[in-house]
């Protein structure tokens, strides 16, 4: 363990706690979300700052959740493509696994012209086709976007770790997350990301928020990411990524992990 993440954990800790059952009324599930990109330091300055303001989520013993979450996307890649482009309402259909606690849930989340994003899911047993299948999931992603898991393919998984934090009104939540890492399932790369971290704001509308004016003293700024579409582009050569490059090379510099495109060349050997 490095000696910042020692500091993260440290803060993380002095922390109160949260339950999930504590946590069932701010599920924010029609939501407006801003994210913020920076490197695992100013976590540690972040999570000194909002100490006596914010509960830490908790769950059994641990304040730090593992996820693992799996996206689909059509043949051509409609998803990731319509994100690319800039196109509004645009959705992603993911499974994500809940490692700690093996809840696993299918997901459409849609993002509207306004900035409002609205998430729906179910229940399924793993993250197997043949699983999501047999719990309903053909109806409930065509219904939501047309498509069947006839027309849908598994493109990039991730794995990472989660922070997440409730300031003292209940009134939004924050997720952190750390350590993420890409597998893609049509090239069969990896990739990871160093000492990035991605920060969640989730609220209902614009409602004040306390997290604004710490993250502005600690000098981190909105930043549009998405594991998604940044896990796609890291490791799959043969997709248009314009906008996601320059993107790369602004989080490069935030962090000191180089993020890059891979040639395609070295795709087909």
């Amino acid at each position: 363990m490095t000696e910042v993440d020692r500091q993260i954990r440290h803060w993380l800790e002095q922390l109160a706690p949260i339950t999930l059952d504590e946590m069932s009324g701010i599920k924010l599930m029609n939501r407006t979300d801003t994210k913020f990109v920076t490197n695992k330091q100013k976590l540690a300055e972040l999570l000194e700052l909002v100490q006596g303001k914010y509960f830490a989520q908790q769950i059994g013993d641990k304040r730090i959740a593992s996820y693992r979450t799996t996206y689909w996307d059509t043949f051509g890649h409609r998803f990731y493509l319509d994100h690319h482009n800039g196109h509004a309402p645009r959705q992603k259909i993911r499974i994500r696994t809940y490692m700690d606690s093996d809840d696993t849930f299918l997901e459409v989340k849609t993002k509207n012209n306004h900035g409002r994003t609205k998430k729906k899911r179910i229940s399924v047993p793993s993250q197997e086709r043949a699983d999501a299948i047999a719990a309903g999931g053909t109806p409930f992603i065509q219904g939501l976007t047309g498509e069947t898991f006839d027309d849908i393919i598994p493109t990039v998984q991730n794995q990472f770790h989660r922070i997440t934090l409730v300031n003292y009104g209940k009134t939004e939540r924050l997720t952190i997350d750390f350590d993420v890492q890409f597998h893609n399932y049509e090239t069969g790369r990896d990739a990871e990301t160093g000492d990035l971290v991605i920060i969640e704001l989730k609220r209902d509308g614009n409602v004040y928020s306390p997290i604004l004016d710490m993250l502005r003293r600690v000098r981190v700024k909105p930043h549009g990411f998405s594991k998604y579409c940044i896990g796609s582009a890291m490791t799959n050569g043969e997709l248009k990524n314009n906008t996601f490059k320059f993107k790369m090379i602004t989080i490069s510099k935030l962090t000191g992990h180089k993020f890059r495109v891979p040639e395609r060349a070295a795709l087909h050997p």
